[in-house]
């Protein structure tokens, strides 16, 4: 029986000296002994709001420095519009500190996304679009395909004075572009590099004839399909 007296009488002790420590480290109590008093956010954010940072973090914040879920907030901060990747650190005795990395974007993504320079897809949804991006499409597993390919088409075509505004890939493996003064090019599935090669030392002698260039098709052995764009009358 003493035995077990003891037993319990270790047990109770236990318990006592660990459930004050449990309910700090849950925030049942100690929030308003030791608050997280100041928000630290890194400089030079340029499209991540500071305000929006604040508001995700701010439940957290009031569950104490002992108590704050560093994992979850971080989790809501990623969440954030732009946010490519998100840190959220403390510092004894009052401070959060939340560090933010914005995605660069390099390209359109289809209708509704856009890619990242470091090569992530991300929602455009709540973003405005910077001017000027290309547009870039395919199926999300060879997007390091369409932008080697776009770069080394703009290789190509900048000796004639043309950029390359769109490049698409379609469910079939068929490529076609839009260049810079809007002509369609057609390029299809097979010697894509080696038809647009061809093409780019053509296009200087299309690009001087009076009619503009509206299509290209470049899916021929032995040349393309070429389509001028109708006069204006006026």
């Amino acid at each position: 029986m003493s035995a077990l007296l003891r037993i319990l009488a270790w047990t109770l002790a236990v318990a006592l000296i660990a459930l004050p420590v449990v309910a700090v480290l849950e925030g049942w109590i100690g929030a308003e002994r030791w608050p997280l008093r100041t928000l630290r956010i890194n400089d030079g954010l340029q499209q991540v709001d500071p305000a929006q940072v604040r508001e995700a973090v701010l439940p957290y914040a009031r569950q104490g420095f002992f108590a704050v879920r560093l994992d979850e907030a971080r989790a809501d901060v990623a969440r954030l519009p732009w946010v490519e990747q998100a840190d959220v650190g403390k510092r004894w005795p009052d401070v959060l500190e939340v560090r933010v990395r914005e995605h660069r974007p390099f390209a359109r993504w289809g209708e509704d996304r856009l890619l990242s320079q470091q090569g992530r897809l991300f929602p455009a949804e709540g973003i405005e679009t910077p001017a000027g991006l290309p547009l870039l499409h395919g199926p999300d597993a060879r997007s390091d395909e369409v932008v080697e390919l776009y770069g080394a088409a703009r290789e190509l075509f900048a000796p004639a004075g043309i950029g390359v505004r769109a490049l698409l890939l379609d469910s079939r493996g068929s490529w076609a572009m839009v260049l810079s003064n809007g002509t369609e090019v057609v390029i299809g599935s097979h010697q894509v590099r080696t038809r647009m090669a061809r093409f780019a030392r053509l296009l200087p002698q299309l690009l001087q004839r009076r009619q503009p260039l509206s299509r290209a098709d470049l899916r021929y052995t032995n040349g393309f399909a070429l389509t001028w764009a109708e006069e204006s009358s006026a």
